[in-house]
């Protein structure tokens, strides 16, 4: 529930007026002959306070129960005086996952600020918006995104990015408005507008001074307006790409990519000359040739002169013009543009010249030629992936409330430290994760049980820079079932749905077909390896993990996580590793492979009992 509280403070400057004019008064009547430059000061000080009383603001202020979000639940407002009885203020995180579009990264709660119906109310008011970046950067800024009643969305870069409010100094992103509706501070790309004049113009791009765009006098026939945005591609990314396809791997580097809006009425007359970095990453490079050479040949001798000579070759200052190739998108068909001649001017720096418009442009380096359809693939590729992130579904039991299940969507790379944060809090050690999927900004999974349970949250949507967290409370659909029996035993079971499948309707985010659900891309439920690991004895788990064929650091790690729990503990975390170290394939067998490894360690039993149970949740084991 979302609590209003408003502080008035224009109260206070009333008994302030008050006690003035009182001592005013006083100091009239006891001295007459006060100096007329204390009655001055006096009635200075008066009107200050007159001026402040009818010019000063109120706060709103909001908390949300049971919030698991390091934003503090809060909105400040400044606004004149009498608006505290009719503007009110709540949480609408509901639709966040429509508060953001393209490369938009949510940094705020989601607030609603509205105006009671039929009441007068002037404006500008300043609201003031709390947020948190986990991660800044130069080709990036923070605004202010404004959906208004008629759903007319507008951006406002923030007058203050820090300060004071509510006695707590933080990140408040502060701006003055004229309307009223949803507010958010988001993250966007920095986007540089400018004015290119007939005489030409030579631009170095602030958020990033290595990307150079030269136009030549009489580029165009008339002044225009150009913009320009930049999207950064790491290294990780390029690898992460790469580790899919080994069509890729004779690409040692990439370039930002680049974004040009230029008028589609007027071409260019004459060559834009583009300056990008483009660097030599020599570590990949020596990975990339290592990994040609093992394919060719495992002569090491061959090996070893091949690696110095080419390592030689690297640390030359330029690089052969054929190992550089330019991509260009227009109408988003990525396309090889052969005849363009691309310069090496200095270390780091390529450079070429355009003589049509494209929305995009990126350079790749290559350590060998590769066909066409695989550039424009990889550049595809790339675009796509710059925008997922590679996220685990946890699954964790409160101690003190063993009705109580904490869903946690977390980075697949902070697993291990969230994983430890989360313990220490004081949830329970048996932690359910689901293997690796994809995810993007504003994406939701949708929660479903089966069985004899059902929970009162539904959907969790997923922002990579906020702490994805959904507290749900399980109760039983019949208290007295039979626990024996397969139906009994629940599942979770998610869905994921993109921002693109949902709608604004009824002031709600809602799937706009529920036939586009698709299949569960991940579900996970423990209680049949519960009670597996309690049927298994210990010499029993030690063939099992052995017929899993368990790595040495699965090992390892199955017994720091483990740790003294006893032998069901152990039986029962050999289990969940080795579920996870499973391939993500659609409706893999599972439970058969799981019963013939049963049936090997001499408990056919088991094997048995585990076929037995229902065919839709062994799909979903």
């Amino acid at each position: 529930m979302f609590v209003v509280s408003c502080l008035k403070l224009y109260d206070v400057c009333i008994q302030f007026c008050v006690f003035l004019m009182r001592l005013f008064k006083r100091n009239e009547i006891e001295s007459s002959s006060a100096s007329v430059y204390t009655r001055f000061m006096h009635i200075v000080f008066l009107k200050i306070c007159i001026y402040v009383f009818l010019k000063t603001s109120f706060r709103l202020t909001g908390q949300l129960e049971g919030s698991h979000s390091d934003v503090p639940d809060a909105c400040f407002i400044r606004a004149p005086a009498g608006a505290a009885k009719v503007l009110r203020c709540e949480v609408a995180d509901a639709l966040s996952c429509l508060m953001v579009t393209g490369s938009e990264e949510l940094l705020s709660r989601v607030i609603r600020v509205k105006v009671e119906h039929g009441a007068a109310f002037n404006f500008p008011v300043t609201v003031v918006v709390p947020f948190q970046a986990r991660h800044r950067s130069s080709y990036r800024d923070v605004a202010v995104k404004i959906i208004d009643e008629d759903k007319r969305v507008s951006y406002i870069a923030p007058i203050a990015t820090e300060g004071v409010y509510g006695g707590q100094r933080g990140s408040f992103a502060e701006v003055k408005v004229y309307s009223v509706g949803l507010f958010a501070v988001v993250s966007c790309l920095k986007q540089e507008n400018y004015t290119i004049p007939r005489k030409g113009l030579s631009l170095k791009l602030p958020m990033d001074p290595r990307v150079c765009l030269n136009y030549l006098p009489g580029s165009f026939t008339a002044p225009v307006i150009a913009q320009t945005t930049i999207q950064p591609l790491d290294t990780v990314l390029l690898a992460s790409v790469k580790s899919r396809n080994y069509a890729y791997h004779s690409v040692v580097s990439t370039s930002p990519l680049l974004y040009l809006t230029h008028p589609t009425s007027r071409p260019l007359r004459r060559p834009l000359t583009v300056t990008l970095p483009c660097d030599t990453d020599v570590l990949e490079l020596k990975h990339i040739i290592y990994v040609s050479q093992h394919h060719i040949n495992r002569d090491l001798k061959r090996f070893c002169f091949y690696v110095r000579f080419i390592d030689t070759s690297v640390k030359s200052k330029e690089m052969s013009n054929e190992s550089l190739v330019v991509l260009g998108s227009r109408d988003k068909q990525w396309c090889v543009m052969d005849k363009v001649t691309v310069r090496s001017p200095q270390k780091g720096l390529v450079s070429f010249d355009l003589m049509e418009n494209f929305d995009r442009l990126l350079v790749l380096r290559l350590l060998s030629s590769l066909r066409p359809c695989h550039l424009t693939c990889l550049a595809e590729e790339l675009e796509e992936s710059v925008c997922c992130h590679a996220v685990t579904v946890v699954l964790l039991r409160s101690r003190d409330e063993p009705r109580a299940l904490l869903v946690a969507v977390v980075p697949s790379r902070d697993l291990s430290w969230e994983l430890h944060r989360l313990r220490a809090q004081g949830y329970s050690d048996l932690v359910e994760t689901s293997s690796e999927i994809s995810m993007r900004e504003a994406d939701q999974l949708l929660l479903r049980f089966t069985g004899n349970i059902t929970c009162t949250g539904k959907h969790i949507t997923f922002h990579s820079q906020r702490k994805n967290h959904l507290l749900v409370h399980l109760t039983e659909v019949d208290p007295f079932g039979n626990y024996s029996s397969p139906h009994y035993k629940g599942t979770a079971i998610f869905y994921k749905v993109t921002r693109g499948q949902l709608e604004w309707r009824d002031d709600k985010a809602v799937l706009k077909d529920t036939k586009l659900l698709g299949d569960p891309v991940c579900s996970l439920s423990d209680s049949l390896l519960l009670w597996l690991s309690e049927e298994l004895s210990e010499e029993e788990t030690a063939l099992l993990a052995l017929s899993l064929r368990l790595c040495r650091s699965t090992a390892q790690l199955v017994r720091i996580r483990a740790g003294s729990g006893g032998l069901s503990s152990r039986a029962f975390t050999i289990l969940a590793m080795w579920r996870r170290g499973l391939p993500a394939v659609p409706n893999q067998p599972k439970a058969s492979l799981l019963a013939r490894y049963l049936a090997k360690i001499g408990r056919p039993d088991l094997a048995r009992e585990l076929k037995c149970f229902n065919p839709a949740l062994i799909l979903l084991l």
